[in-house]
């Protein structure tokens, strides 16, 4: 038996098209049937990565007497929550609203016109852990349905209207100040783990955002705490099992306050945070050991999470042959027996030992970080241990591709190539934007969300309308991709994208974006989530391309829309930092009083490249540049001349600009001003 899932293309869903439980994808069909036959629905969410989801299947919708009865009593509907956020964050605020807490795998239930009634997270087949059965959850859902439906429906309208209160967003607000600054960094500091890095305790996220707050910081104020807490923070993941010693990439947290036992599924945007944080660190700092996680992450996303055609897939699994983590772990004789003498050095580097840190087995880090010098003579020692690995059987990934996730990392191949000087980063980035442009773009220009490869003849497939975060994540991309290039059109398009974010998402009254589009399908509320998770808020994404963009152009509208959300979140940004700092980073451009600087040249002359390189040789978060000759794509470089024939730069704030020069050493010496 199949149910109508077969013709998904979510991995996620596609994992349950087997299952005795006769499940739906989200749409009219499923919805039209619930009202039909006047039953509840049940909602599961979750994603292919996901261990628990692995789990709650397993032991229940796998199980033939509780699909029989989800069948007989619920239209049941599985949704990818990476496919579908809004759907996401409505029913996930809904369950934390109801318990407290949220997570995947979700479990929502529903009236047939899809508001909630009682949720939560995870259930074990049989009462555990003070948590009830999911069959007795079941049973006492399909009861309370039939006999006390008065309460279910008030129930469902009192939630259905605190989720409409729930927007944060208003056109009041305090205007920015260094105060604010200062206010965020304190209270960064008090849950600072001096002893491990991160902030509170286990599990251990990492926190990216947090972390490039902290960094831009250091840049602005010069403040050295907010420096030392950022080098720290990175070098103790770099050293901790969190880190993929091997292969490079992180995984998705640290179960333990040290770094070291990884939940070990890899997520697509943690790398793409990550890599573009350790990537500013080494430009602000020079040290080597920063340099050396980007390149080996990005180098694992080239290696594994990369379709041939220049889309980036979405996660690998936690789980192999049933176990989490069984791909990555090591007993010490396997490593004695492919290393031979080399074993010893590198159990001592790696902390490996016949106890095991981890069920017995190994978890490779490095609890030495003296050792860092040896990690570099231990290279083909870990090439050797790569190539076994690489027999096993390996965790399941969804090789589906998202234009959020993609923008990010797009961002992070950009900003990599051009720092690092690595050409071949940025032709990644370059292929990247090309396939997004090809394959996730509708004839009418708008984005569309999640792209799945079909079969070599059968080509790709593009589906659902894109969110918020879509447009806003590709725009910044595309911002870093032509700050890498200076070809014009990745900046038309990324101005194009911000057009549309205020034309489709803006939300008039309040100030802000809704999280849907203003034709999305009508759902019981349109979600605007302004809070920072584990990756930025569409809303702080989208402020912050839009004072970049108000740079390039001269278009005080771009910097309004962006300013009236910083504003409205002041008191949120100031007493809880690490939920909101995206924010915090874009308040510190907007403070920072960023500068344009507009060289005028033709790119790939020497010349114009001796201007960009000076530009470039420093990590400057308060900075947009643009190169080229006549302003009619960037205004920026608008009626700007040439002095004596040579590449000309002109260094401005808000368009009041120095004496233009065309040499290198007096730009330099501008910018240091």
């Amino acid at each position: 038996m199949t149910n109508h899932l077969k013709n998904e293309t979510s991995p996620y869903l596609l994992q349950h098209v087997d299952n005795p439980v006769d499940w739906y994808p989200w749409g009219e069909e499923a919805l039209a049937l619930a009202r039909q036959q006047d039953k509840p629905i049940l909602l599961s969410i979750g994603y292919a990565a996901c261990h628990w989801c692995h789990v709650m299947a397993h032991e229940s919708f796998e199980d033939a007497a509780t699909a029989a009865y989800m069948n007989a009593h619920f239209v049941n509907i599985k949704v990818d929550r990476e496919e579908r956020p809004d759907l996401d964050a409505i029913y996930m605020s809904a369950v934390v609203a109801m318990t407290g807490q949220g997570g995947w795998p979700m479990t929502v239930m529903l009236t047939p016109d899809g508001r909630p009634f009682f949720g939560g997270t995870y259930f074990p087949p049989q009462p555990r852990f003070n948590m009830p059965g999911f069959l007795q959850v079941l049973t006492a859902v399909a009861d309370a349905w039939q006999n006390r439906r008065d309460q279910i429906d008030n129930s469902a309208g009192e939630l259905t209207q605190h989720l409409q209160r729930t927007a944060v967003l208003s056109r009041s607000g305090r205007p920015m100040d260094e105060k604010l600054l200062q206010i965020a960094l304190t209270n960064i500091a008090q849950t600072f783990d001096e002893a491990r890095g991160g902030f509170g305790g286990a599990p251990k996220f990492p926190p990216s955002m947090t972390l490039e707050f902290l960094l831009r910081l250091h840049l602005h104020t010069g403040d050295e705490s907010s420096l030392f807490m950022a080098e720290y923070t990175l070098q103790k993941m770099a050293y901790g099992g969190m880190y993929d010693q091997l292969g490079g990439g992180f995984a998705r947290y640290s179960t333990d306050a040290n770094w070291l036992v990884p939940h070990f599924e890899k997520m697509l945007y943690d790398n793409a945070l990550l890599s573009r944080v350790y990537l500013h660190a080494w430009q602000i700092s020079g040290n080597p050991l920063y340099r050396r996680i980007v390149e080996e992450t990005l180098d694992f996303v080239v290696r594994e999470l990369r379709h041939e055609d220049g889309g980036f897939y979405s996660s690998y699994d936690a789980d192999s042959e049933g176990e989490e983590g069984k791909f990555y772990v090591w007993r010490a004789a396997e490593i004695e027996a492919v290393l031979g003498e080399e074993a010893g050095l590198f159990m001592q580097v790696y902390g490996v030992s016949e106890a095991g840190n981890w069920e017995g087995k190994n978890i490779l880090n490095i609890p030495d970080e003296q050792m860092e010098e040896d990690v570099a003579r231990l290279a083909a020692a870990r090439q050797k241990l790569l190539a076994v690995r690489n027999e096993r059987a390996r965790p399941g990934l969804d090789d589906k591709v998202l234009t959020a996730w993609n923008g990010l990392m797009l961002a992070a191949f950009a900003e990599a190539g051009r720092a690092l000087k690595r050409p071949d980063y940025t032709a990644i980035a370059s292929q990247n934007a090309q396939f997004l442009y090809e394959n996730l773009r509708g004839g009418d220009g708008r984005l569309l969300r999640a792209w799945k490869a079909g079969s070599r003849t059968a080509g790709g497939r593009a589906k659902y309308n894109a969110y918020l975060e879509d447009y806003a994540f590709l725009a910044d991309g595309l911002l870093a991709l032509y700050h890498a290039t200076f070809d014009d059109r990745w900046f038309v398009w990324a101005r194009q994208l911000a057009d549309r974010m205020l034309s489709h998402f803006r939300d008039e009254v309040h100030g802000g974006f809704y999280d849907t589009a203003v034709d999305h399908e009508q759902l019981v509320h349109r979600p605007k989530d302004v809070q920072d998770n584990a990756i930025p808020s569409g809303n702080a994404a989208a402020a912050q391309v839009l004072l970049k963009l108000s740079l390039y152009t001269g278009d005080g509208g771009y910097a309004d829309a962006a300013e009236e959300s910083l504003v409205s979140l002041y008191e949120l940004m100031a007493q809880h930092p690490t939920a909101f700092s995206h924010w915090l980073g874009t308040a510190v451009f907007l403070l920072s009083r960023p500068r344009e600087v507009a060289i005028v040249g033709d790119h790939g002359l020497p010349d114009t490249e001796a201007m960009i390189e000076v530009v470039s040789a420093h990590y400057r978060p308060d900075l947009v540049t643009a190169v080229g000759r006549g302003g009619k794509n960037i205004p920026l470089l608008a009626e700007r001349k040439m002095l004596d024939g040579k590449a000309t730069a002109y260094v401005c704030r808000r368009f009041v600009c120095q004496q233009p020069v065309n040499d290198p050493a007096a730009l330099a010496d501008q910018l240091k001003g």
